[in-house]
């Protein structure tokens, strides 16, 4: 039986090759998946190795012992740095600072993007030199108005040891004297962000504080263990500090990435698996056909003696061997798929983002889940067609080539798949009810699974209504129009095989795009209705803002009112939180929040107002007064007098800056809200923007910006998530090719009789042409049903947590869904199209 299964699949190779392709488009997804994902995650976890290679034990800030003020921090002080370094076993320390900076290439632009543009120390030992940044050129940064940049960043920006450079760290803009270029193995600037270097005090001063280091790292001497050193160091701590050894501080890097590359392998591999199921409809409509158009064959070993048993062996044979072939070439083009992601992140990174620089990893792992995944979707979708071919009789099977589904089969399949589809709308249903929002998101996506199922076990009974009423439209091309109706009701298994793989691609991308495009639209509103400023200030890695920026805005031409957003810990009414600080003379001017009870009338002094789900947690109502203790530990009382719709931009308590201000140690805001008097306009933001030194690390946006933001974001986000469907919809292509293209050679005789009795070759083309377009449009049309359906109950979930959510149909997008279903329906057709019209009539009809 094995090598009648052989010869079976290279007499067949043709007819099999969709389905290899289905199966190496699914493997190399998975497999390149997987691949990239551990490159990613070695070349990641290699450079952390080589970052701390001369740590052996690290000593952090600790958290601030109890009874501390809000907010209180701890500080690792130089007389600590001292006195570790005093400790026998201890060969060196360094004490390192680091925090945000932002490089202005030649042309004013960031250079890199957010957290990735980090600025650091250059602490220098006894030779001095700082050993963890070798210098390319010049030397290391000694002086207040000197830094040294990585050599990636340097390179990038043209900068060169002499140049200036205009950096920012916390807003206004610096102008500093480039002084050398080194080194660095660090995983950031691999990936293409910045790294700037100061001398120690200036590093201290710009991006921590005065004195005070972020971490101290402690080299061991020969002889002395890690265990050793940091149970000498633990001695000598202040209970707010806390130790750490460099292994554990790379593996816990380590774990870090890994958890992030995680959650990326978990996304594409979702994907994968969806492109994979698709498959399976490939897969087994090619094998019934198959196994149909050879029934005389395989009634022939059943009457020469063949069991039921060895003829369904046969078949799994048979999708084994085209399982193991295509897991192979699919493991071959994943690799070739991670090899062209690692420039093509680099080419679609920000400023030319990428991945630090590493061996591609093919581990084991990747290698034996690709065969397995490969071979047991082809067995497991030929399975069923096997069993139906040891089932058909021996003498049956010699005297029909084609066996019809019995009655029986159909009405039991119909009366689960209604029985199926009907729990999937009951737990769909259920989700719109009143559940949280985890809850309800887990269980529409539930509740999806089990309606989809449904519907795909009732697909041959939904073709035929849809092909009736089609009736009429296809009428209009005459005799190939009533054919290709026909052909399509034949068989309505084969149909509905043929046409899910579409529909399931068509529920996800319908579903998707209403959830996405409702929920920008409720993004932009929470983010933008609120707020009557012209513009909002922020840094453009949301770190604070320093004071100066608002001083700088206050002297700005144009501009009629300013308040920042002070954002500080406070203790209030027992409850440990962050209040928000605005100024209460302008913010009127500035935002209009939705009050449930009270306003802003009133607002200032001791006098809050709260958001409604803050209020709704704590139990709280206008009127209220809360006991609350300052960041410096003073303590007050404040009154609610108002209750508010929180937003993006206002959240939480709000309080007056003029009793706020007094209380904390620096003057810093999350944002600035701007009115000006010309109102927006492209000359008011330049004039803003300069009046801001054109910082690099500002960002200056206007409504119109933030909602462009918004929509960029979610644009992006779609775009991707369709570029991940795409393969789901490339299978349905070949899985519509596929069928058509065996069609013809089942139905050889039968249009070659119809050439015989006057069908031209163009009606013969148009008569495949409309049969696979009448197929699409059905898989299409379900499909955008089903979406609609699902993005509804997703949406009502989501509304629990976004009040001002609402349903969007996007008609113009749905339209181009369907259209993209005609399309390929027409592609589908053409290769099976053109085979049928080069059938020569008198030897199709002698094709048994």
């Amino acid at each position: 039986m094995f090598r009648t299964a052989l010869r079976n699949v290279l007499a067949h190779k043709a007819r099999l090759l969709m389905t290899v392709l289905a199966v190496v488009l699914g493997v190399a997804f998975v497999s390149g998946t997987l691949v990239y994902t551990s490159t990613v995650s070695d070349a990641y976890e290699r450079s952390f190795h080589s970052s701390f290679e001369d740590v052996d034990v690290a000593i952090r800030p600790g958290p601030p012992g109890p009874g501390a003020r809000p907010g209180a921090e701890s500080k690792l002080t130089s007389a600590l740095l001292n006195e570790v370094a005093k400790l026998p076993g201890v060969q060196s320390v360094t004490g390192a600072v680091s925090g945000f900076t932002a490089v202005a290439g030649k042309n004013g632009a960031l250079l890199g993007q957010g957290r990735s543009s980090q600025g650091a120390n250059y602490y220098p030992g006894a030779d001095g030199d700082d050993a963890r940044y070798p210098m390319d050129d010049g030397r290391g940064p000694a002086g207040p108005d000197e830094i040294a940049l990585d050599a990636a960043t340097a390179e990038r920006a043209g900068y060169k040891v002499g140049d200036t450079v205009r950096i920012s760290v916390d807003g206004p803009v610096r102008e500093e004297k480039l002084v050398g270029v080194f080194t660095t193995d660090d995983g950031e600037v691999a990936a293409g962000g910045s790294l700037t270097l100061f001398d120690t005090r200036t590093a201290q001063q710009l991006l921590g504080s005065p004195g005070a280091f972020s971490q101290i790292d402690v080299k061991a001497a020969p002889g002395t263990s890690p265990d050793d050193l940091q149970s000498a160091v633990d001695k000598v701590l202040p209970k707010d500090a806390q130790s750490i050894t460099g292994q554990t501080l790379t593996q816990d890097q380590a774990l870090s990435v890994e958890s992030r590359v995680s959650s990326l392998r978990s996304t594409l591999l979702v994907f994968a698996g969806i492109a994979l199921f698709v498959g399976t409809f490939l897969i087994a409509n090619t094998f019934t056909m198959l196994v149909a158009q050879r029934t005389k064959e395989l009634a022939l070993l059943r009457a020469v003696g063949a069991t039921r048993r060895q003829v369904t062996r046969s078949v799994l044979i048979e999708a084994f061997l085209v399982g193991l072939v295509a897991s192979a070439a699919g493991l071959t083009a994943g690799i070739g798929v991670a090899v062209a992601l690692r420039p093509l992140t680099a080419a679609l990174g920000s400023s030319g983002q990428g991945l630090p620089d590493g061996p591609l990893a093919v581990t084991p792992a990747a290698v034996v889940t690709s065969f397995a995944i490969g071979i047991c979707v082809t067995m497991l979708a030929a399975w069923l067609p096997a069993r139906r071919a040891a089932k058909i009789p021996p003498v049956a099977a010699m005297s029909s080539v084609h066996a019809v589904a019995a009655p029986r089969s159909l009405v039991v399949r119909n009366t689960v798949g209604a029985l199926v589809a009907t729990a999937g709308i009951a737990t769909v249903l259920a989700a719109t009810t009143g559940m949280n929002r985890q809850d309800g998101q887990n269980t529409v996506a539930l509740g999806g699974m089990i309606l989809l199922t449904g519907t795909l076990v009732l697909t041959p009974l939904l073709s035929r209504p849809f092909l009736t009423a089609a009736a009429p439209v296809l009428r209009i091309f005459g005799t190939s129009g009533t054919l290709a109706r026909r052909n399509a009701l034949r068989n309505p298994r084969r149909t509905a095989a043929t046409a899910s793989a579409l529909t399931i691609g068509l529920t996800l991308i319908t579903s998707l795009t209403v959830i996405a495009v409702s929920t920008q639209q409720g993004i932009d509103k929470m983010a933008t209705a609120a707020l009557k400023a012209d513009y909002v200030i922020e840094m453009g890695n949301y770190d604070p803002l320093a004071p100066a920026v608002e001083e700088q805005l206050k002297k700005a031409e144009g501009v009629s009112a300013l308040s920042p957003l002070r954002v500080t810990p406070a203790r209030v009414d027992g409850n440990d939180t962050y209040v928000t600080g605005v100024d209460a003379t302008t913010i009127g001017d500035l935002v209009r929040p939705d009050f449930t009870g009270g306003s802003f009338t009133g607002f200032g002094g001791h006098n809050v107002v709260i958001a409604a789900d803050t209020a709704t947690t704590y139990g709280w109502h206008k009127g209220t007064t809360l006991p609350v203790t300052y960041q410096d530990g003073k303590h007050a009382t404040w009154t609610v007098t108002g209750i508010y719709q929180g937003t993006d931009l206002l959240r939480g308590i709000i309080t007056d800056t003029h009793t706020l201000d007094p209380h904390l140690d620096t003057l810093n805001s999350r944002q600035i809200m701007v009115k000006t008097t010309g109102g927006p306009s492209h000359t008011g933001k330049q004039a803003i923007t300069k009046a801001l030194g054109e910082s690099p690390a500002i960002l200056v946006q206007s409504k119109q910006d933030v909602s462009a933001t918004i929509a960029g974001g979610i644009t992006m986000m779609l775009n991707i998530l369709y570029g991940l469907l795409a393969m789901t919809v490339l299978i349905a292509v070949l899985g519509i090719v596929n069928t058509l293209a065996m069609s013809v050679f089942e139905r050889a005789s039968e249009i070659g009789m119809l050439r015989a009795i006057g069908l031209d070759q163009h009606g013969t083309k148009r008569m495949v042409r409309l049969e696979s377009l009448a197929i699409s449009l059905f898989g299409g049309a379900l499909g955008i049903a089903l979406g609609l359906f699902l993005g509804w109950a997703g949406g009502h979930v989501l509304a629990t947590d976004m009040p001002t959510y609402e349903l969007v149909l996007p008609w113009g997008r749905i339209a181009l869904a369907l259209a993209l279903a005609a399309v390929i329906g027409a592609l589908a057709a053409l290769w099976p199209a053109h085979r049928a019209a080069k059938l020569n009539p008198l030897t199709a009809i002698r094709t048994e």
